[in-house]
């Protein structure tokens, strides 16, 4: 009987360690499942951080130094395709003015969107405020001088009699000459609404390269 009690003794203390032993284990894991939680919660908030950055960043980028634009018309044939995708550098012109030769984006004046709507325009800078742009005879005269343009598609088939550009205005055309919606038909471009200078185009891959 004293072995049969020491006996019984014995297993219920082994029941109780088990039992401790088992609560142990499941506390630690419990702990290691909030760890594990809090750990995964505070992974969240950081990549929820870091992509809220890099958006506000993107946001700044498009706003003061570069922007994407897309390419829905063939009015600057050859120089841009229809589809092509460039960057264009807005902060260019906080310390410069536009230049004859630059291919400017910009919103479209009023006189512009009667006809085609388009949050954007892309053209060429042909003269600006004081010039005297004159086209007949399929060319064009930039200050009574014949304006060499290796870039255009073909030349101009309108005639415009010499006009004077007004002040913080611009005078732009497509390279597409005889197939673009811009100043020959709609006159001059406030210099506020030009929006970045073309600077490289970064779509199709074949095709990435420096716009001029």
């Amino acid at each position: 009987m004293m072995a049969d009690d020491n006996g019984d003794q014995l297993s219920e203390k082994d029941d109780g360690n088990a039992a401790s032993a088992d609560a142990v284990v499941e506390a630690e894991s419990r702990a290691g499942g909030a760890s594990v939680k809090r750990r995964v919660v505070s992974e969240a908030v950081e990549w929820a951080k870091s992509i809220l950055i890099a958006f506000v960043l993107a946001l700044i980028l498009k706003a003061t130094v570069v922007q994407a634009y897309v390419i829905p018309t063939p009015s600057m044939v050859p120089t841009v395709l229809p589809g092509d995708r460039i960057f264009g550098l807005r902060f260019i012109y906080w310390f410069r003015e536009p230049q004859t030769g630059d291919i400017v984006a910009f919103k479209p004046p009023p006189a512009a969107t009667t006809e085609r709507r388009s949050p954007s325009f892309l053209k060429r800078v042909i003269a600006t405020e004081g010039d005297v742009i004159a086209v007949h005879d399929r060319k064009v005269y930039l200050n009574g001088k014949l304006l060499v343009e290796p870039y255009i598609a073909e030349p101009p088939d309108y005639d415009l009699p010499a006009t004077a550009v007004p002040k913080g205005m611009l005078f732009v055309l497509g390279d597409n000459r005889n197939n673009s919606f811009d100043s020959h038909r709609w006159r001059f471009l406030p210099r506020k609404n030009v929006q970045a200078k073309a600077v490289v185009r970064f779509w199709p891959l074949q095709r990435i390269g420096l716009v001029r």
